[in-house]
Parts: structure tokens; sequence; C-alpha cells
């Protein structure tokens, strides 16, 4: 079923979905975002492998989407905040599933891993 979105046409409601929270860093920052409302430079504390340049990125696709409100106050120095808006913070349970079941794979992962290397040395490590 084709789904139109700001003027883009996607194959599924997945393709949609993965466009607007896919990538290396979207998700981290709407996780971050989830805990509390965060400066610029706070996001770039938490994520410090990410360019500025980067989060800039990133943080207007979302605001453009409607996943991040970005809050300017009038203020000298300039000072702008970001938080989830509605729809971001209806990613947060699905956010955690993913982190669940990072966690759960690691261990099935690492308990496989154990078991093949104890079966492969005859049980003598």
């Amino acid at each position: 079923m084709m789904i139109k979105f700001k003027d883009t046409e996607y194959q599924c409601s997945m393709e949609l979905t993965l466009s607007l929270i896919g990538g290396k860093w979207k998700a981290l920052i709407l996780w971050y975002l989830g805990e509390n409302t965060l400066r610029f430079s706070e996001l770039r504390k938490v994520l410090p492998q990410i360019t500025q340049k980067m989060l800039t990125q990133q943080l207007r696709e979302l605001e453009e989407n409607g996943l991040v409100h970005r809050f300017v106050y009038t203020q000298v120095p300039p000072k702008v905040e970001y938080s989830l808006t509605k729809a971001g913070k209806s990613l947060l349970p699905i956010l955690g599933t993913l982190c669940q079941w990072g966690l759960n794979y690691v261990r099935e992962t690492e308990s496989a891993h154990e078991k093949t290397t104890a079966e492969l040395s005859g049980g003598k490590e």
C-alpha cells in the first residue's frame, strides 16, 4: 500500500517509519530527549561521537517531521531547548522495546558462543 507523506511516496508504513527515525543518530536523540528536555550542548555531551553538523541536521529533520520541539528563549545569549512532541513521546515504548531486544540478543548470543566454545574445547577452557 503506497503512503504519501510530505511529497514523498513510501512503499509501506515500515519504509515511512524508518525514514522518520532511521539512521545512526535519530533513535538515540529521541531516547535521550525522552529522559529530559536538553540543550544542544547537553545532547553533544550524551552523544560525544556525533558531529555538530550531524546533530544539527538530525534535530532539524526530527523537528520538521513533528517528533521534536525546539523552543528558543528570547534572551542574550540565546538559549534553545529540545524536547519531544506528543508524537515523539509515543515512540518511547517502541524504543524501550528495541533496547530490551538488544540486551536479550547480546545475552543469547554470548550464551550460544560460550556453549559452542565449551563444546569445541570438550568442556575445558
